[in-house]
């Protein structure tokens, strides 16, 4: 017998030896073993996860010679047969190449007639949607009253093409996308089976690029096995799928956390030997700034491969800036098709990410220039908190509350609402750390010990990984042995958040309060009828031109 190929030799045959879905496979068994069996059955998913499979399961446990069981003995003349594919009571049909009415009612012209050698005359129909509107109508009827010897599996892609006349005469199963372990311990148990030599990082990424679909995984795998020579690698799968080396990825982030545009540029030129899909450069790179998202702002994720690097990233980058970059390189991959050529377009993205970081110098070698927002020109909590507490007297007012209630023991316990925030200012915190702190206030403290009060609305902030990291910053600023309790309730005092936002309102107020009394722009409002659009005016930076 010739070479069958994997997706083929391995196709299950029976409920148990199904990977994923076991929503649907136990509400089958469930209902063939209590012979509560459906007329019609729908099967929808995307490609390669199991619904023809799943169908021609269903039709072996009907037509079982044991009778209608939940289990198909897969010995049988019947079972066999539908194996095999000649099975004459089990009837394939390919909608995509069928979809003329013509072809419908030919294939129903036989319904009514009693099965030939089985059970039950079964009707599969593969890619359902493709039928053309008169074929549903001529299929309707039939799939609402058929004869107590036929049943109808369908299959589809694309369940929302479909007539909400079929959808509701046929019970709808929606397989899902196969996950990432699932996949690979499937790919695993397979390869020792076949006594293929893998490395558990080359399955990996075959998994990850299957998307979700086992068939899909196995035609990888079958194409890996031919690419690396019997012996699956890491470094061959990469090469065969063309993906990037995850180090690459890593170095762009490093990159861009120092805010070197040299370095980018060479390391997109290191790339470029490789002759890369750049469309892949910027999903692995979205994918891994993902990641640290969650590790920033969730903490350290068990399931998460190759942690190290990102844990020192997600200190060096702030989880604005994090998000900041997941932004730019989702507009980037879609401006890719419309660029003069790729790279550049890659390039372009990766330089727009350091120009439009706040609070940076930028730039690579001798050639830095400032960030759009110079760290100089950025008010601190410091600089806001006169002109926040006289725009709000609620803030005022929490801070003549905390003065009162708060004694004076160290230089962490003032009565001033802006000492928390001058600490925070002088400190070196960052990140998730930084935006759990600004939302704080000093409930009690000592010198070893230091009691926070976190609103509950912002109780989400509060993991253990950001409190310890907090906890370490303060530690090392201070230069001594420190423990934090942070709870959370009512702030009594106005937060360092609290007093940044109020002094941006207090900012662009007095901005359009200039603007409103400015003589130009009255004139103008005169001798044109203009009219003032306030919330389109927002406060100047004071930037320094140099001629």
């Amino acid at each position: 017998m010739g070479y069958i190929v994997l997706a083929r030799k391995w196709r299950p045959r029976r409920f148990e030896e199904f990977v994923g879905q076991r929503h649907v496979v136990t509400a089958l068994i469930n209902s063939l073993a209590a012979e509560r069996v459906h007329h019609a059955y729908l099967f929808a998913g995307t490609r390669g996860v199991g619904k023809t499979t799943v169908a021609r399961i269903l039709a072996k446990a009907l037509n079982c010679v044991e009778g209608i069981v939940s289990e198909p003995c897969g010995t049988c003349e019947a079972c066999v047969a539908i194996d095999e594919g000649c099975f004459v009571d089990l009837l394939e049909v390919d909608a995509a190449s069928r979809t003329k009415v013509d072809d419908t009612r030919d294939l129903l012209d036989n319904v009514q007639y009693a099965p030939t050698a089985g059970r039950f005359k079964v009707y599969l129909i593969d890619e359902v949607h493709m039928l053309s509107k008169h074929s549903f109508n001529a299929l309707l009827k039939t799939l609402e009253e058929p004869p107590p010897h036929v049943k109808f599996l369908l299959a589809t892609t694309d369940p929302q093409k479909l007539p909400v006349t079929v959808l509701s005469r046929c019970l709808q199963f929606n397989l899902k996308r196969l996950t990432l372990v699932q996949i690979q311990e499937q790919l695993q148990k397979i390869c020792t089976a076949e006594e293929v030599q893998a490395e558990p990082s080359g399955l990996t990424e075959i998994a990850r690029g299957a998307d979700g679909s086992m068939r899909d995984a196995l035609s990888l795998l079958d194409q890996a096995i031919a690419f690396c020579g019997g012996a699956v690698s890491k470094e061959s799968v990469d090469a065969m799928l063309g993906t990037i080396d995850r180090q690459h990825v890593i170095r762009l982030l490093e990159g861009l956390a120092k805010g070197d545009s040299s370095a980018l540029l060479k390391e997109i030129a290191r790339v470029d030997e490789f002759a890369p899909d750049y469309a892949t450069i910027l999903d692995e790179l979205m994918g891994e700034l993902q990641r640290l998202a969650v590790i920033q702002l969730v903490g350290r994720d068990e399931m998460l491969e190759e942690q190290e690097a990102l844990l020192e990233l997600a200190e060096a980058i702030s989880a604005e800036d994090v998000q900041l970059y997941y932004q730019i390189a989702v507009q980037g991959r879609k401006d890719l098709d419309v660029c003069r050529d790729r790279r550049s377009g890659v390039e372009m993205t990766l330089l727009r990410m350091v120009a439009f970081r706040p609070n940076v110098t930028i730039g690579g070698g001798g050639n830095a220039v400032t960030g759009v927002r110079p760290p100089e020109l950025k008010p601190t909590v410091e600089d806001t908190s006169k002109s926040a507490l006289k725009a709000s007297p609620s803030l005022k007012q929490k801070t003549l509350e905390q003065s009162e209630q708060i004694p004076k023991t160290s230089d962490l316990a003032e009565s001033k609402a802006g000492e928390w925030g001058r600490l925070l200012s002088s400190a070196n915190i960052s990140g998730a750390a930084r935006q759990l702190a600004e939302h704080c206030t000093v409930e009690k403290q000592s010198d070893d010990r230091i009691v926070l009060i976190l609103a509950e609305e912002n109780a989400y902030l509060n993991t253990p990984q950001v409190k310890g990291r907090l906890e370490a910053a303060l530690r090392e600023h201070l230069g001594r042995e420190l423990r934090l309790n942070i709870g959370t309730g009512a702030t009594r005092a106005a937060t360092p958040a609290e007093l940044r936002e109020a002094g941006e309102d207090q900012r662009i107020s007095n901005a359009r309060e200039a603007i409103e009394q400015d003589p130009n722009v009255r004139a103008v409002q005169a001798a044109f009828d203009a009219i003032l659009e306030a919330d389109s005016i927002q406060p100047a930076e004071n930037k320094t031109t140099h001629l």
